[in-house]
């Protein structure tokens, strides 16, 4: 099966779900034939999705443009708005990595207890979004120098207005330097997760912290596993990394 980059496939899917509606009311197919069709054609492609989450996108996002466009009075480039606006704001290459998941305020409150860090250390927040991750690392760690790297610029803008107290930039969080962090924090996707331990064994300095809120690097043995308040996982791995030996 050939791999388009995302969201290659569902933007492909959605566009032929409607011509398949379209050339099926011209063909003379009742209203009701026709809408089966398109959508039977859009859950049949949704195999092209990489992951359950994106097979679902794929799936649902033709019958639900159908309910936002019945009984629409705009003209068909109106549509092309919404699509605008979602690019501006989540640009095409930051949707390889996570959606805008916010960090739940109280997830890393006990992470003192198990990574300790001195007094100014650096902590980043790689793909800071809203700023959530931050807002919770600020808790956990008040003494901290917060930073934030976010590819959305009008999303940086936002988490740089929330989070005053932290340095918030725009850029590709998988090109900046991790060299001087004594913590680097994620809350991306399982597949990000053996390219942030690459970056994180090419950078961290000895005794620095990789720390994933839910997914967990498998190629790797962690320091500690501490539970979040609503049941979730964080997994904290310290710099030089011990890796995970096949038995």
């Amino acid at each position: 099966m050939i791999r388009m980059p995302w969201p290659l496939p569902a933007l492909l899917v959605w566009a032929g779900a409607w011509l398949l509606l379209k050339l099926s009311l011209l063909a003379g197919a009742p209203p009701w034939l026709a809408l089966a069709v398109g959508t039977s054609a859009g859950v049949l492609a949704s195999v092209l999705g990489s992951s359950p989450w994106r097979r679902m996108l794929i799936a649902l996002g033709f019958p639900l443009s159908l309910l936002f466009a019945w009984g629409a009075t705009l003209p068909a480039w109106a549509w092309l708005l919404p699509l605008a606006l979602c690019l501006l704001i989540y640009p095409l290459n930051a949707w390889r990595d996570a959606p805008l998941f916010p960090t739940p305020l109280d997830a890393l409150r006990d992470l003192p207890a198990y990574a300790p860090l001195a007094p100014k250390a650096i902590v980043l927040d790689a793909g800071c979004g809203l700023g959530a991750g931050l807002r919770a690392l600020r808790l956990a760690y008040p003494e901290a120098r917060l930073r934030g790297i976010e590819w959305s610029w009008p999303l940086r803008a936002l988490c740089a207005l929330r989070c005053p107290w932290a340095t918030v930039r725009q850029g590709d969080l998988w090109r900046s330097d991790w060299s001087a962090c004594a913590m680097v924090y994620m809350f991306q996707r399982p597949e990000s997760m053996p390219r942030a331990v690459a970056k994180a064994q090419a950078e961290f300095a000895p005794g620095a912290w990789l720390v994933s809120l839910e997914f967990e690097a498998l190629e790797l043995v962690a320091q500690a596993r501490v539970q979040a308040p609503d049941g979730r996982p964080v997994w904290l791995y310290s710099a030089p990394f011990k890796r995970v030996t096949s038995l």
